[in-house]
């Protein structure tokens, strides 16, 4: 994975916050995520992203689910074990709507977990970095990605202008690896630069 270097703003606020991205997008700098203790309506249209698509693929998992079933009910019983039931047809559809309706929900339900989970980068076992060990009690977090013409002591300034109540300089991998967290490679070990306001 590649070592990226990011300017980190922490905020006691959502409201600072909230203007903060704002300024920051308007100023043209990359700005790589937002980490709040609480979901904040309205961020992620300021943060610029897009609506999510998992709905569609909860779609694509239910169609997977009925058709499968019903290709594996009709198979079973029409051509593979045929069976006399009570005079019954063979293709017996309105008696496999239960089990289809049940293993198409399946799909979906287990599907968009697993896509959710794929996409958040969530799983066991893996490592990824925090950007401040507050993000998740009372701080809200803002990381801008630094760009070869990025000025780091710019940007610093600029988040501390714009209320940001501390300022540092970390390298982190981007990406999520395997792997624990090991005491050497815990944040603000001789690492980052801060600057408060």
């Amino acid at each position: 994975m590649a070592v990226k270097k990011f300017v980190v703003g922490c905020f006691d606020d959502e409201g600072p916050l909230f203007d903060a991205v704002k300024k920051v997008r308007k100023s043209g700098y990359k700005l790589h995520d937002v980490y709040t203790p609480f979901p904040i309506h309205g961020l992620d249209k300021a943060m610029g992203l897009r609506d999510t698509s998992i709905h569609t693929a909860g779609f694509l998992y239910a169609i997977f689910g009925t058709t499968s079933m019903l290709s594996f009910m009709t198979w079973v019983f029409t051509k593979d074990f045929p069976l006399n039931v009570g005079g019954k047809p063979h293709f017996a559809l309105p008696a496999w709507i239960p089990i289809t309706f049940e293993f198409t929900v399946l799909c979906a339900c287990v599907g968009m977990v697993i896509t959710f989970c794929y996409l958040c980068q969530l799983a066991p076992f893996v490592k990824k970095h925090h950007f401040h060990l507050r993000a998740t009690d009372d701080l809200f977090v803002m990381v801008i990605e630094c760009t070869p013409k990025t000025n780091e002591s710019e940007v610093s300034s600029f988040l501390t202008s714009i209320g940001a109540k501390e300022v540092n300089v970390q390298n982190a991998e981007t990406g999520w690896w395997l792997g624990t967290y090991d005491k050497d490679q815990k944040l603000f070990e001789g690492q980052s630069e801060t600057v408060s306001a």
